[in-house]
């Protein structure tokens, strides 16, 4: 960690003061930048998904649960695996807090993986989450809005992930999207994002950025190499040893 200057509080409330400005600048070109977003074009979703939740099958178009607009977390857990990821679990430890306040808002927040509904249920019960989560397994949902992917496409070391063919470590893979139903049931989707452009819904990212050290993740073989399943953190870690 680089050395930081002593200064007194006037000096300090002056260099806080000159940081403000800059936040002020973010916080409006975020907004612009939000506006922005809203006003993408949409596309029509023809397709017809049906998904398998805790109360049977349910299509996309249900999933919005009488509100008008669905938020969907691409959380990556395939068939077969024994848990789900660890950054994915990170992100999810969000959504419960989340899911009540965003319900009274016209939007339906809820997970989305290729697992098994029962391999989901299972991890679920493990984690302690209440959040809605269902399983797109058997069906084109994951391909379609690129965040799984096939043994093939991932042989070819180039797969569409963010928009863009890159190389990509896993055939499950991060991401949101975001739908809007109208009056007459059509379903439209409207955004998704991937890799960085989830960081926003980390809270606990928002946290490490206001504090002293940061992230912390320079030094690490990778982004959140330090994220563990929340059951998985031995009593003390990350306690300063000095």
């Amino acid at each position: 960690m680089p050395s930081h200057t002593i200064v007194s509080r006037e000096e300090w409330r002056e260099a806080r003061k000159a940081h403000l400005a800059k936040e002020k600048e973010f916080t409006r070109l975020r907004d612009q930048l939000s506006a922005e977003r809203r006003a993408l074009p949409w596309v029509k979703v023809d397709k017809t998904y049906v998904f398998e939740g805790p109360a049977g099958k349910t299509t996309l178009a249900e999933l919005f649960d009488g509100r008008r607009q669905l938020i969907v977390y691409h959380f990556m857990f395939g068939p077969g695996w024994e848990e789900g990821c660890p950054s994915c679990s990170f992100l999810a430890d969000h959504i419960d807090g989340a899911v009540t306040h965003l319900a009274h808002r016209d939007v339906t927040l809820l997970a989305v993986s290729r697992a098994p509904l029962r391999q989901i249920e299972a991890f679920k019960k493990r984690m302690g989450w209440r959040f809605t989560w269902v399983s797109s397994h058997g069906t084109d949902f994951n391909f379609d809005y690129h965040v799984s992917f096939t043994k093939d496409q991932t042989a070819k070391g180039a797969v569409d992930y963010n928009f863009a063919a890159r190389e990509f470590p896993s055939e499950e893979a991060p991401g949101i999207s975001v739908f809007y139903k109208n009056e007459h049931g059509e379903v439209f989707h409207t955004y998704s994002a991937y890799a960085r452009g989830l960081d926003m819904l980390v809270g606990a990212y928002n946290y490490l950025d206001l504090a002293p050290r940061g992230r912390d993740e320079d030094a690490l073989a990778f982004t959140m190499a330090w994220v563990r399943h929340h059951d998985r953190y031995s009593d003390g870690a990350g306690r300063s040893q000095a």
